[in-house]
């Protein structure tokens, strides 16, 4: 509840509604303890007192009323019907909207058909039908206002329960035994909560007002009980003699209603899943640069060049040093593997090159990343936007992350290549068929037509791979391309990538997980941990002796044929959390080699050669164990 209140608070405007509409409870709460005059009360030769009379601060109305006491006394019972109408409308739509949901066919049908019907109808005027079969009076217009916005509810929640009905949980529910009725108070209900709570923070402010109309019109509050909407219908025939009559309950039907749907805007957004990271706000074009320091120097260094590479995540009063301090290289026609856990800050480091890590919460805070000698860092976004395509292409994990669901993939591809340069639309679809055709896709003539769904996932993932290079770029970025596919499936992604690479010229950065990806395709190898890079050197070398006690250790995890019978180890303990990262090496905890140096100061990576480790006492060196 704190941290729901906390995210709430971090919208203003909600904020600022949420107090003034318990400002206004309040006073509605504590009216029967004031020191009020009687609302009923008329005395007609003092009516029309204006503003700040004496024993009437908000004046009188054309009875000789006091309009502060009317004021108080109508704002309760709005309040009290608005509220009231809102919880009726949401409990019975949501009945409907789930009843239907759950049950689906001819259910479904009867009773959504039903709701149409009255969809059908203007809403005030079904309200003021309503009114007048049941007749005139406050609990008939609460009535009129609770049923006319049933529909909205339980088209709502009806949207929500056909997905949650057809969901894993419900069908093991089913499994368990549980009957229909259980299943929807255990399973169903629970989920569509919070869109009940967000529905009603956003229509309680109109209930207000269609009650406050029905009252207007006469069909509501009836005299002399007095609520906003009756007041307002009271004073309409003075409203240009004495216009405050008018002006005081229409300013608090306005700050009701106001107040209402901020707050309730700032309840939606704080009860979204996804935004409760904090990051209210749609990320920036490119992510945000604050470098503390001075970016180091290129030193000539292959075509990209990355320099002490920092990227923290800023989220509420806690900092995730995601990035700590990377030094990458690669070269023209190389490929670049990084390995390591996940969470090790591999795929922010890719991101970050290109700036595509989310601002907010995400920042770089330091380093540079030179392409041929160009600082990506901080770029111009009109620059960094044509290079990224063009330049340096992104492979990412999903496939369906490249891909939008609604468009064919030739379409897509067309319009990547028309993002750069300019190109008919029949020259077009000949460059993404032979895109296609180069990653080898059969029939592309045929499938440049199809959806997205209607190819499989590897196939979705070579059309990632075609659209990468749709622009004949200089470096793909690979971020685990084939972590989700099998391995007849990933073996041929990893063969058009070695070709591409070799007949094109291209630099490969490949993120992964798996040192038999590592050992097909790439020649140079950088293990990463805790956002840091833990070992740098050749495949070969890295492979056949690995000298840090993290790469020797995911090594000695992965399972080898034909080999005999070996134990396979795992790394006990897990990664530490990168808002507090220890001092020292970050892997003591779970090493086997840690001596009292390794917890202190930084330990920075010592070559040999071309041949980088990050570590006091590297595997294979010899050393003497503290007793």
């Amino acid at each position: 509840m704190i941290a729901f209140i906390a995210l709430l608070a971090r919208n203003r405007l909600a904020l600022v509604g949420g107090i003034v509409l318990v400002l206004v409870v309040l006073l509605a709460l504590l009216t029967p303890l004031l020191p009020l005059a009687d609302p009923d009360v008329t005395n007609t030769s003092n009516r029309f007192q204006p503003l700040f009379s004496e024993g009437a601060l908000m004046g009188t109305d054309h009875l000789g009323r006091d309009l502060l006491s009317r004021l108080m006394w109508g704002t309760r019972l709005s309040l009290a019907v608005g509220f009231a109408a809102a919880i009726v409308a949401a409990t019975i739509g949501a009945a409907v909207g789930i009843i239907a949901g759950y049950y689906g066919g001819r259910t479904d049908n009867i009773i959504m058909r039903g709701v149409d019907m009255l969809m059908a109808f203007p809403y005030i005027l079904l309200a003021l039908a309503i009114v007048a079969a049941l007749g005139p009076g406050l609990l008939n217009a609460l009535i009129a206002v609770a049923a006319v916005n049933v529909p909205f509810f339980a088209r709502n929640i009806r949207g929500i329960t056909v997905g949650i009905a057809n969901k894993e949980f419900v069908d093991a529910a089913r499994l368990a035994g549980l009957s229909d009725k259980q299943i929807i108070l255990s399973e169903v209900l629970p989920n569509v909560v919070p869109v009940i709570v967000i529905a009603m923070s956003t229509t309680i402010g109109w209930m207000i007002l269609e009650t406050a109309g029905l009252s207007f019109l006469g069909l509501g509050s009836q005299p002399p009980q007095a609520d906003l909407g009756s007041m307002l219908g009271e004073a309409r025939s003075a409203l240009i003699t004495n216009p405050h009559t008018s002006i005081v309950p229409g300013m608090m039907i306005l700050i009701i209603v106001m107040s209402i749907n901020l707050l309730g805007d700032g309840v939606r957004d704080a009860l979204d899943p996804r935004l409760k990271s904090g990051a209210l706000s749609r990320p920036m074009a490119a992510t945000r640069v604050d470098r503390a320091h001075q970016p180091p120097e290129a030193e000539g260094k292959g075509l990209l060049e990355v320099k002490a590479l920092e990227t923290q995540f800023h989220v509420k009063d806690r900092i995730y040093r995601a990035v700590g301090g990377v030094d990458l290289h690669v070269d023209k026609g190389e490929c670049l593997g990084i390995i390591g856990e996940s969470g090790s800050g591999k795929s922010v480091t890719a991101l970050s090159i290109m700036g595509l890590v989310a601002s907010p919460p995400g920042m770089i805070t330091n380093g540079a990343a030179y392409f041929d000698g160009e600082d990506l860092i901080g770029m111009p976004y009109g620059r960094l936007r044509d290079m990224r395509g063009r330049t340096v292409s992104y492979i990412f994990q999903d496939p369906l992350a490249t891909l939008h669901p609604l468009y064919r993939v030739g379409d897509q591809l067309i319009e990547a290549i028309q993002a750069h340069r300019r190109i008919d639309k029949v020259a077009g679809r000949d460059k993404a068929i032979d895109l296609l055709k180069a990653v080898r896709i059969p029939n592309a003539e045929k499938r440049i037509s199809d959806y997205p769904h209607e190819m499989s996932g590897g196939m979705r993932q070579r059309v990632g791979i075609a659209m990468a290079l749709a622009n004949d770029p200089d470096i793909i970025i690979a971020d685990e391309p084939t972590t989700a596919l099998d391995v007849t499936v990933q073996a041929q992604v990893l063969t058009i990538l070695d070709d591409l690479r070799r007949s094109r010229g291209l630099a490969i950065v490949f993120i992964t997980h798996d040192f038999g990806v590592v050992a097909q395709l790439c020649d140079r190898v950088a293990v990463m941990y805790a956002g840091r890079v833990v070992e740098e050197g050749t495949t070969t070398t890295i492979l056949d002796a690995p000298r840090h006690p993290y790469t020797a250790r995911l090594m000695a995890c992965v399972p080898e044929l034909g080999g005999g019978k070996r134990r396979l180890e795992a790394i006990p303990g897990l990664p530490p959390v990168v808002d507090k990262l220890p001092e020292g090496c970050a892997f003591a905890d779970r090493c086997d080699r840690v001596q009292e140096g390794c917890r202190e100061g930084n330990i920075t990576l010592d070559r040999v050669g071309g041949h980088g480790v990050r570590c006091l006492y590297p595997v294979g060196q010899d050393r003497e164990f503290a007793e």
